[in-house]
């Protein structure tokens, strides 16, 4: 299938370190895909979130059954829904969740564990400054999980200011925020750098890596609430997608533009269904 995993032991969807500001949970949910393609974090979700150094899939020991009677629970609650004759799908995805973990205690841990990368990948990743920690080890994670055969994973900044952590959807403390440029230029130089340590997956140079990016508006307004006297609300009207050259796209390629000042799209205008078509086009889906 299009969206899933190769691999038989770790989940089809994986979001490190999600936020649930701005949208809570529904920023990684299923929408009208079957529940077993629902995205699970890597982490515990919140604001502020976990920390990409700390996250880890929860519950990936039993210390209370050993394997096997596990796998014999595991199969007594099969036999039970069976016996049962209705197909339900919300609850054979809860099911198959309960599989998956148990299946994941043996290989979870050590995707997450980035001990066995040489010092050379952390410096690419960022790993050693402070600045592009957080955002180079989500980085990396997603680059192991790709290794792994894990065909969705998605990103958020996290922990962007001490001192008013807006997570991806920043309007306000703009200067201080150009941090979150320096994180996304180093990770976009190293999309053409070494690969982690990670199986030779038949996908991993095959996938198709995007950065979303919602327009601002070009000066600052002024909201009558909130602590920050200056910010910049949502701009529909002209911006941007930017994916590297992988996944089959045409290197150094730009499709439309804008106006001299960036502020309305006025040549080769692309609707959302538009660039979801292409992206699903890219992955070999037929989407109509």
């Amino acid at each position: 299938m299009g969206l899933g995993t190769e691999s038989q032991n770790l989940f089809s969807f994986i979001t490190p370190c999600p936020t649930l500001f701005h949208g809570g949970v529904n920023n990684f949910g299923v929408a009208f895909l079957p529940a077993v393609h629902q995205g699970v974090p890597l982490g515990t979700p919140g604001y502020p979130n976990t920390l990409a150094k700390d996250a880890s899939f929860h519950y990936m020991a039993n210390n209370y059954q050993t394997p096997e009677q596990q796998r014999l629970q595991l199969q007594l609650l099969r036999c039970l829904y069976e016996q049962n004759g209705a197909f339900d799908p919300i609850l054979e995805a809860r099911i198959q969740s309960y599989e998956l973990a148990f299946r994941m205690q043996a290989e979870a841990p050590e995707v997450t564990d980035l001990k066995g990368e040489s010092q050379s990948i952390r410096d690419l990743y960022g790993l050693s400054e402070p600045e592009t920690e957080n955002f180079g080890t989500l980085c990396l994670l997603a680059c192991r999980f790709v290794g792994r055969d894990v065909c969705f994973i998605q990103e958020s900044y996290a922990h962007t200011f001490s001192f008013n952590n807006e997570q991806w959807d920043q309007h306000a403390h703009l200067e201080a925020g150009y941090s979150n440029q320096r994180q996304a230029d180093r990770q976009a130089h190293h999309r053409t750098g070494p690969r982690p340590q990670s199986p030779q997956s038949p996908r991993r140079h095959l996938g198709l890596v995007g950065w979303w990016i919602w327009s601002r508006t070009h000066c600052p307004v002024r909201w009558e609430t909130g602590d920050a006297p200056k910010v910049r609300d949502h701009h529909s009207d002209g911006f941007m997608t930017w994916m590297p050259a992988e996944g089959g796209v045409k290197e150094s390629y730009c499709y439309g533009r804008t106006d001299e000042f960036g502020y309305h799209a006025v040549e080769d205008r692309c609707t959302i269904h538009g660039l979801h078509a292409t992206i699903l086009h890219i992955l070999g889906l037929d989407h109509t």
